[in-house]
């Protein structure tokens, strides 16, 4: 039997991913293993059947998938799953920028302190109705007027001035996550937009510095994130995913759904041109009806059809963020959709960027938790949001720590001030009291015993 995991220790904490995809709702459960490797201590999945393009569209089986995938994981990891951070997408998803100022009243040194009052100021900022803040992203700071720093922890100023990627959501969206969740007997750590997530897994810094477009191609959604100097610039979430592409191939060759799903998986391509002509597929017939022949050239037309408008779109928000020009480490696709044959050179055809397929197997820690099966199938990049939940989970918890520290060590200088100041007024009362006494002695000196001339 497996040693049972407590969440009691402190120097590598359990993390619990929940990723709610319009396809398949995975929980994933993992710690730190060293300085930037996930050590994944269980799985668990479950078909996704109440989400409609990264938006709950039925509480109730939404629920049920959410708990059967968390039994799954319990079993597998034996963590008893209580709080959890979640991914979020959906059309409804929108990115604004916008720029902060704080003025301090010293010249002291900026801390973590002042950077957290200058970005909760930027959730206080008035949206349209029926629209809530997800994220406020830090993109470059100004110190007393010398712009262009990233890191202002440290620095000494009194004017911080930044602009903000600021990334919000529908509200009823929101809570009805928020809901499924609770109803699911669990509690909320974060909420993180799922391409971040993503990002976190399968890029590295270096790709992040040079300029790279991340891709990430769901069931029900593609979303796009943008990166330069290591900065997020740009995000974008458009309503199509691999799940449409499975309706153009029910359509297309008038099969069951099902079947078109492993028509796309088995023999699906994004180039046409790459098929021979001749090769057919042979389907079966519904109830004892005659099989039917599919082309494979022509599964591949209806594919790569759906592929082209989705990589568009894509084009279209990477000329519209204004870095075309900037993108040194390209673009990299990740998500189920990724593992279409072809897709990398029709992307690098139709945008003329360099393109490669983004796995999130560089940080995943060698675990005995998992079978071999089970851990190299989460190297699949269909998984790169549910391993960058905990990515971002173990981030969001250094900072936290990091906050309650930095407030910590001001509280102790406060009362360390203070007390030097007590003291100090003690000694002033002191030095007042002989005087007072001293001028209170002269005061009481009798005209008659004063020697001198009056």
């Amino acid at each position: 039997m497996k040693p049972r995991i407590t969440d009691i220790e402190r120097e590598n904490p359990i993390i619990v991913g929940l990723d709610i995809g319009t396809t398949k709702i995975c929980v994933t459960v993992g710690r730190r293993s060293g300085s930037n490797k996930i050590e994944l201590l269980g799985v668990g999945k479950a078909e996704s059947a109440g989400v409609n393009r990264g938006v709950v569209a039925n509480i109730q089986k939404t629920v049920f998938s959410i708990r059967e995938a968390v039994s799954s994981a319990e079993g597998q990891s034996n963590v008893d799953i209580k709080v959890v951070n979640i991914g979020i997408a959906g059309q409804h998803i929108k990115s604004i920028q916008h720029r902060g100022i704080l003025t301090k009243s010293d010249d002291d040194e900026i801390g973590r302190i002042d950077v957290e009052r200058l970005i909760s100021d930027m959730y206080k900022l008035v949206l349209p109705p029926g629209e809530e803040i997800i994220h406020v992203l830090p993109q470059e700071f100004t110190i007393d007027n010398e712009p262009g720093i990233k890191e202002p922890i440290g620095m000494a100023g009194r004017r911080m001035e930044a602009n903000f990627h600021i990334i919000s959501g529908r509200v009823t969206d929101i809570k009805n996550i928020k809901k499924c969740v609770d109803n699911a007997d669990l509690e909320v750590s974060s909420l993180v937009l799922e391409p971040l997530a993503s990002s976190e897994a399968v890029l590295d810094d270096e790709e992040k510095m040079a300029g790279v477009v991340l891709v990430d191609i769901g069931g029900g959604t593609t979303d796009v994130a943008i990166f330069h100097e290591g900065i997020i610039r740009h995000t974008a979430v458009i309503p199509l995913g691999g799940n449409i592409v499975t309706e153009d191939i029910r359509q297309g060759c008038a099969v069951l759904r099902n079947q078109a799903e492993q028509l796309k998986v088995r023999y699906g391509s994004s180039l046409a041109d790459e098929n021979k002509e001749n090769e057919v597929i042979c389907v079966p017939g519904i109830r004892g009806r005659d099989s039917k022949e599919i082309s494979v050239k022509n599964l591949a037309y209806i594919i790569q059809a759906r592929m082209e408008e989705i990589i568009e779109h894509v084009y279209y928000e990477i000329k519209s963020s204004g870095y075309e020009d900037k993108l040194i480490a390209g673009i990299v696709i990740t998500g189920g959709g990724a593992q279409l044959k072809h897709l990398v050179q029709l992307v690098e055809y139709i945008t003329g960027i360099d393109c490669r397929i983004g796995y999130p197997n560089e940080y995943l820690a060698k675990t005995d938790m998992l079978n071999k099966q089970t851990f190299e199938e989460m190297k699949s990049p269909m998984y790169a949001t549910s391993i960058g939940l905990l990515i971002k989970g173990i981030q969001i918890l250094e900072d936290e720590e990091a906050a309650n520290h930095e407030m910590a060590s001001r509280k102790t200088e406060k009362v360390q001030v203070k007390e030097i100041a007590e003291k100090q007024s003690k000694k002033e009362s002191w030095f007042t009291k002989i005087i007072s006494e001293f001028i209170r002695d002269n005061q009481e000196i009798d005209d008659d015993t004063f020697i001198g001339k009056k």
